[in-house]
């Protein structure tokens, strides 16, 4: 049996309603998460904006990061952090989809804690539901991307930002670079078409060309092209021309942000980021 274990870390301004500055833990199948939150003084029964850090796990500086941008969007920021010691790059950037080699179950894929940490913020602000956003950067924006390959998150838009690497949606590649070597029913064209109407934003910075120690430089992550602006254009493109020769629905938008790197605060503070969460397509 499954349960889900909430204990306060921060103040709460009132029964039901997170601080302006608030944090607490999640606990799931013995999993834990801290969460930080963010509350702009002007919030107002606003949406939720879900960040999801990279490799450094630095979910703390991501939340404060995103502060700029809950000011400027009205929204409540909300940064889980997956630490490294239960969420190694299997558990975090791919999603826990395989654990020591096998296929796992999908309660026991990553991805499933998310709306998990919806349920407890919408319990703490005393709402039903919050309409909700997701933005990563790097390994969140990998996380992210391949999540809503298997799950639907129920978010209004997710926005993957500079990942190192892409889920092409084609068989070709193996997973995680694609849906290659996964059972028919995870990997089948009713997989992909529900992958294609997701409502992803690809959002990069063109000056993202470095091929430096962070980036997945194998072969088979080297086939989707050879930095992260390359290969998040060219799994755009994947995605469109198969949407096309196919007549099926495509969501998907691709945001560019002129002359920024590998840098999260620098997209998150870039004007096309509010084109990546709410621009039309």
């Amino acid at each position: 049996m499954t349960c889900l274990l909430i204990t306060a870390c921060g103040l709460l301004a009132q029964a039901g309603s997170l601080a302006r500055n608030a944090d607490f833990k999640v606990e799931y199948d013995g999993r834990r998460l801290d969460v930080y939150t963010y509350k702009p003084p002007s919030f107002r029964d606003g949406p939720m904006l879900m960040v999801f850090h990279g490799a450094d796990r630095n979910a703390q500086e991501y939340r404060d990061h995103a502060r700029a941008m809950g000011d400027r969007f009205g929204m409540l920021v909300v940064a889980p952090r997956f630490d490294p010691i239960q969420f190694g790059a299997g558990m975090y950037q791919q999603g826990g989809l395989f654990q020591e080699g096998e296929l796992a179950p999908p309660s026991k894929w990553t991805w499933n804690l998310v709306p998990k940490i919806r349920e407890e913020v919408c319990r703490r602000e005393g709402r039903s539901e919050l309409p909700c956003y997701m933005i990563g950067h790097s390994g969140g924006g990998q996380f992210l991307m391949r999540m809503i390959g298997f799950i639907d998150p129920g978010a209004v838009r997710v926005v993957a930002a500079n990942p190192g690497s892409d889920l092409f949606p084609t068989t070709l590649f193996d997973y995680p670079y694609g849906f290659g070597n996964l059972p028919e029913e995870l990997s089948d064209d009713q997989r992909l078409r529900r992958y294609l109407a997701q409502p992803l934003t690809l959002y990069l910075g063109d000056k993202d060309t470095e091929r430096d120690q962070d980036l997945d430089t194998s072969p088979a992550a080297d086939r989707q092209g050879e930095n992260r602006f390359d290969r998040g254009r060219h799994a755009f493109r994947a995605a469109e021309d198969l949407a096309r020769s196919k007549g099926w629905e495509f969501r998907w938008r691709l945001v560019v942000t002129p002359g920024v790197g590998h840098d999260h605060q620098a997209m998150f503070d870039a004007p096309e980021c509010e084109s990546a969460l709410f621009g039309a397509k």
